[in-house]
Formats: C-alpha cells, sequence, structure tokens
C-alpha cells in the first residue's frame, strides 16, 4: 500500500492568506524514493553531455515563458516584492542557461606524466565523473534561484538530485522541478520531497547519498554534518557582511547602493550589508543620505509594483530581530530611524553607536537593520571588519585604485565588491566564505566541480628494445 502524504499549507507572510499546498512526505516513502535515485543517477549519468545541456536550456526557456508565474509565487510565497522577484527569475533563467553551458565544457585535462621522472612510457588524462546522488537543501531566502544553483550544476554533472526545499517556500521549487521534469529530465533523477527531520535526518544517514548540499545557518549545518557521516558537503551558512566608506568616493553612490544592499529582501540575504565602516570625515553626510534614502522607501504589499520592501519570511523573524535591536538599544546603541514592526513587516533600521558585544554586531542578522560606525584610519577599519566568524562577502568604496587593492587582500572574505555594497553577485563566479561561512564553493562551474569526482586514466608504453 502506497503511505499516505497529508498537505501543508504554505501561507503569505505578508497577510496570511494561504498561498498554495505541498504534500508533505512519509518518512516510509523514502527507501523507494532513495531507490528511484540510485537508478535515476545511472540514466542521468549516461546522457550524453550535449543532451544535459539540451534539457537544462529548454527547463530555462519553459521557465521564460512563465516569468510573471513565478514572480507572483515568489512574492506571496517568501515576501519579496514583485520587482525583486522578477529579478529573481531572470536570475534563475541564467543560472540555468549557465549550467547548459557548463555540462559541455567540463571535461578534464591531459596529464604530463612524463614532467616526473620514472613516468616517461606513461600518458593519460583524467575526466570529471558523476558523485551519484546529491541530498540538496535550500533555504526561503531565494526560494527559486537557490535551488537554480543546486539542480542546474548537479544534472549538468549527470547527478540524480533529491530536493529538499524550506516548507516556508516551497512552492518556486515546486515549479522549477516540474519545469525540469517536463524538459525531459527523468523523474528518478530528480525528485522533491517535503518535510523537516522526519525527512531530512533519514536522508543524510542515507549511505547511497554521496553529497549534501546545504544552504541555511550554522546550528543547523552543524547538526547536518553530525548526522550525514562520511558523505562530502558543500554548505553556504550565512555572513556578517562589512563595507567601508572612504572619504574619497562618490557618497550619495555608496549610500544608494547600501541602502540597496541592506534591505533587499527585507535583509533576509546571507551577503546583505550588515556593518558600514565610514571615514570620520564623511560619517555625517553619509549617514544623513542613507536616512534619508531609508525613510524615502515604501514599505508594504510585495505584489504592489510601487513597494520597495516586503514582509520578513514570517511575524517569529520580525519579532526576534525586533528584540536584537532591544538589547542593542539597552547596551547603548541609537536607533536613527526604522525599529517599527506591524506583524511580519519590521520598517529597514539604521542603528549607530552599536557596542560590538551586541548580537547585531557579532551575529547574521538576516533581517533590514543595517549598523553606521565611524573610523579613523585604514587599520581600525579593516580590524572591525573583519570582527566576525562569518565571512562571505565584503564591500568597499574609493576613488584610489591603490586603496581598493590593498583592502581587498586584507579584507578577510569570499569576495570583495569594489564600489558596490557586499550583495553583488553574478551567477557565475565562485561563491563562499571564509572562516566559519562555508564549506566549499557555489557558482555554476565551480558547484559542477565540487559535485564531480575525478578519474584519472593512464596509460603505459612498452619500452622500445633499441633504448
Amino acid at each position: 500500500m502506497k503511505p499516505q502524504s497529508t498537505n501543508f499549507e504554505v501561507r503569505s507572510p505578508f497577510d496570511g492568506h494561504v498561498v498554495g499546498l505541498v504534500p508533505l512526505t512519509p518518512a516510509e516513502a523514502l527507501p523507494e524514493i532513495v531507490a528511484s535515485s540510485q537508478k535515476g543517477a545511472a540514466l542521468v549519468a549516461a546522457l550524453p553531455r550535449h543532451k544535459r545541456a539540451e534539457l537544462l536550456q529548454e527547463a530555462a526557456s519553459l521557465v521564460e515563458r512563465q516569468v510573471d508565474d513565478f514572480a507572483r509565487t515568489i512574492a506571496m510565497e517568501a515576501g519579496k516584492t514583485i520587482r525583486q522577484a522578477r529579478k529573481e527569475v531572470a536570475r534563475c533563467i541564467n543560472t540555468l542557461r549557465l549550467s547548459a553551458e557548463e555540462a559541455k565544457r567540463h571535461g578534464g585535462e591531459i596529464i604530463p606524466f612524463d614532467a616526473y621522472a620514472g613516468a616517461e612510457d606513461r600518458s593519460g588524462y583524467y575526466t570529471h565523473e558523476p558523485l551519484g546522488v546529491i541530498l540538496a537543501i535550500t533555504p526561503f531566502n531565494d526560494p527559486l534561484n537557490l535551488v537554480a544553483h543546486k539542480l542546474g550544476p548537479a544534472l549538468a554533472a549527470g547527478n540524480a538530485v533529491i530536493l529538499k526545499p524550506s516548507l516556508l517556500a516551497p512552492l518556486s521549487a515546486k515549479r522549477l522541478v516540474e519545469c525540469l521534469w517536463q524538459a525531459g529530465v527523468p523523474r528518478g533523477a530528480l525528485q522533491i520531497v517535503y518535510g523537516n527531520r522526519n525527512v531530512t535526518e533519514p536522508l543524510l544517514r542515507e549511505k547511497t547519498i554521496r553529497m549534501v548540499s546545504f544552504t541555511g545557518g550554522p546550528v543547523s549545518g552543524e547538526a547536518i554534518t553530525r548526522t550525514a557521516g562520511l558523505k562530502k558537503m558543500a554548505m553556504d551558512l550565512g555572513g556578517n557582511a562589512p563595507v567601508l566608506v572612504m572619504a574619497d568616493c562618490d557618497l550619495k553612490d555608496a549610500a544608494e547602493a547600501c541602502v540597496s544592499g541592506a534591505f533587499w529582501a527585507a535583509g533576509q540575504n546571507c551577503i546583505g550589508t550588515q556593518r558600514i565602516l565610514v571615514a570620520r570625515s564623511v560619517y555625517q553626510n553619509f549617514t544623513r543620505y542613507m536616512v534619508e534614502l531609508t525613510e524615502s522607501m515604501s514599505v508594504g504589499d510585495p505584489l504592489s509594483e510601487v513597494t520597495d520592501m516586503g514582509p520578513m519570511i514570517s511575524e517569529e523573524q520580525a519579532k526576534r530581530i525586533e528584540g536584537w535591536v532591544d538589547e542593542a538599544v539597552s547596551q547603548g546603541a541609537t536607533v536613527l530611524t526604522g525599529h517599527q514592526r506591524e506583524g511580519a513587516l519590521y520598517y529597514p533600521t539604521i542603528l549607530a553607536n552599536v557596542p560590538t558585544t551586541a548580537k547585531v554586531w557579532r551575529e547574521e542578522v538576516f533581517a533590514p537593520v543595517v549598523i553606521i560606525t565611524p573610523f579613523d584610519s585604514l587599520d581600525q577599519a579593516l580590524e572591525s571588519a573583519n570582527d566576525s566568524e562569518s565571512s562571505l562577502q565584503a564591500g568597499i568604496f574609493t576613488s584610489h585604485l591603490e586603496t581598493a587593492l590593498s583592502v581587498a587582500e586584507r579584507l578577510q572574505a569570499g569576495g570583495v565588491m569594489v564600489n558596490d555594497s557586499s550583495d553583488f553577485r553574478f551567477d557565475g563566479m565562485p561563491f563562499g566564505g571564509f572562516k566559519y561561512g562555508s564549506l566549499g564553493r557555489e557558482g555554476v562551474r565551480f558547484t559542477i566541480t565540487e559535485m564531480s569526482q575525478p578519474k584519472v586514466v593512464c596509460f603505459r608504453r612498452k619500452r622500445s628494445s633499441l633504448l
């Protein structure tokens, strides 16, 4: 008898209405799902690279034909504004197309065996081979493109995938999986499960799953590594992004970029700008620009074309950050603007005079809160910028190339954006962090490498009797 599932209601974080339903996966269905994935892995690994590329290109075209539907789904389930949601759909299409191109390029290399004494009679090469079955666990904040960043490269490399999206925003992932199926990806090679620990933990323990690709928080990341055992891991665990504003930069341009970087997707962005370190001589002017721009933002219904920022993913999360800011204020921080909450709406907030012991300084806020603090020397600014356990990306605004190069070298981050906020990301670049922020790298070509294993083929020639 087939296991029975119950439906889970996905609700809008803005007004609580039911956006859609997904069927919770019964634990007893998992053995069959895993067995089907093993068969699917063999099918997709046997596909020629050009065929994998064709499937991904067709899926990208299917998404492209449904841009508005995808965007509305993102806005309704995750609370992103409709304008931001359209940009996420465009990025998803780009990620799938990049994956299709890399599927044809990711081959291997000739190995110069004769470069080593004693191996002159050998020649050969290595290839990139699929791992097998990959478990992909994705978050709510980019519910479409972060899924594409796992599915596209995994399929391009010839793997099968079991996808477990966040129950807070699973509908965009469901639509994308359906597009990939419609494009011709074998159903066994791509399966989606819905649930929490009851689904995740048995899959993590499953020996035949060879890799876990996870985007989420460090607490969950640690729990996954303890449960999964001997598997390959790729993890994006968050950040606490600093941006340096030098006295020689265009202050208005820097303020505009930092407002976008801090409050995009209601601040629920692992590379969102969190700590802005400003040269003291321009601190007052820069802060004034930031406050003016922030107070001009329209906050509300994510489906409205005029809304600049929608709700956080839940009222619980909005209450969390409200409490963190209250704590910082009790320790001496000053609220320059914001710190108002209406349900899951938490208004964009700028803080000053924040002690470095406060949670909003030390931990990833993952909320529409940004700190502005002055510095007197570049060494002091860099010391403050690097004062974090997690470091995905950082930024610097300056008109001097030498300053930009020096700071880029000394910032402890996986990416340094010059004359841009910390939250710029191109889907083809390597993406990941220093310190405690990640394991491995995303970015299509780099993810395909993470999701592959090299195989060496070596030929030994018989030595000539004349030598």
